[in-house]
């Protein structure tokens, strides 16, 4: 055998074998390597609702903040149907590498579980929490003909005339009107709920008194009420709303224990490195505290709110129990 070329040959064995090496070590230190460099293309949030909702807004916001911080552009992919359970399965069977986030809901994560028989993904065990985002308060407003302005009236009225009081929603298993039955039980009234297909159309009848009140989100309702048109008789939070300092909140006014948000959080599916999670989760809490990211968010009617993603894990799970039994107590079910 010609030397030169075994003596070639062994050079790129040895090379061969450095290379692996190297390359082993490489992989034993990836999940770093790879949280230093990600993200390495664009970032995607799958929003599981239309365009122009909450949600999506919520999420435009931040991702505009997040492409600065980030470095890569973060666009925004709507995924609607299905109470949200349609984007939610996108995904959470999307690559685990941060590159797809998710842009949960109170009802994605809290509520849906219970409504629908059949899920198309597990909410605990197909999502890794990074952090809440924003929390949205139901404003409880009523026409201005109906015979009582304060949650003390309101409860002594529908306890005199059981069933009479009509409140609307935006539709079955909504948090508008889990809100509803969740007052109904805690106040222990008896009400009757008509369900909408969205918030729209339910104010419409709100502000002609075919339904006497509503546990709408602020920013749909707050409009109404400024200008005249809705009495607003409390807040469904634990604190009162910025927007409307001398509204009560239910539990304030009357319902102790009483407490309805609207919330939404920042995921990632399940499996992704720890230590982008962990960068996705600083950034995030970064970004929510700019004060122009603070004043768009508020503008909207809702708060910007940021955790650690365990403190995140321990709040749905606290909501998941509570809104499981309203729903179950109320008998909302869309299957």
């Amino acid at each position: 055998m010609n030397p030169i070329t075994n003596s070639a040959r062994r050079r790129f064995t040895l090379g061969a074998i450095a290379s692996a090496a190297v390359l082993g070590a490489g992989l034993v230190a990836s999940p770093a390597a790879f949280a230093q460099a990600y993200p390495t293309k664009p970032v995607t949030i799958v929003v599981p609702f239309a365009a122009g909702g909450t949600t999506d807004i919520l999420a435009r916001i931040i991702g505009q903040a997040l492409t600065t911080e980030l470095g890569q552009s973060v666009v925004v992919d709507n995924r609607a149907g299905a109470g949200g359970n349609i984007g939610g399965a996108m995904a959470a069977k999307a690559a685990a590498d941060g590159h797809t986030l998710f842009m949960g809901t109170v009802g994605t994560h809290a509520i849906n579980a219970a409504l629908y028989k059949k899920m198309p993904f597990d909410p605990v065990k197909d999502f890794a929490p990074l952090t809440r985002v924003a929390n949205v308060p139901n404003l409880l407003v009523a026409h201005p003909a109906q015979p009582f302005k304060t949650v003390p009236e309101l409860i002594a009225y529908a306890k005199a005339n059981p069933g009479k009081i009509n409140f609307g929603s935006s539709g079955n298993g909504s948090s508008i009107h889990l809100s509803g039955e969740l007052f109904k039980s805690l106040a222990k009234v008896d009400m009757v709920h008509v369900p909408y297909k969205g918030s729209a159309p339910a104010v419409t009848d709100l502000l002609g008194n075919q339904i006497g009140i509503m546990f709408d989100n602020m920013p749909s309702a707050i409009q109404h009420v400024r200008s005249g048109k809705l009495v607003p008789i409390a807040v469904t939070t634990a604190k009162r709303s910025p927007e409307l300092p001398n509204v009560p909140t239910i539990a304030e006014a009357g319902v102790p224990g009483y407490e309805a948000t609207s919330w939404f959080g920042m995921f990632a599916p399940a499996g992704t490195p720890a230590p982008v999670l962990a960068k996705l989760n600083t950034a995030l809490v970064k970004v929510l505290s700019q004060p122009d990211v603070k004043k768009k968010i508020n503008e909207q009617g809702a708060e910007t709110y940021s955790e650690t993603p365990a403190q995140f894990a321990a709040f749905i799970q606290a909501e998941s129990v509570k809104w499981g039994k309203v729903v179950k107590e109320s008998g909302a079910s869309v299957d």
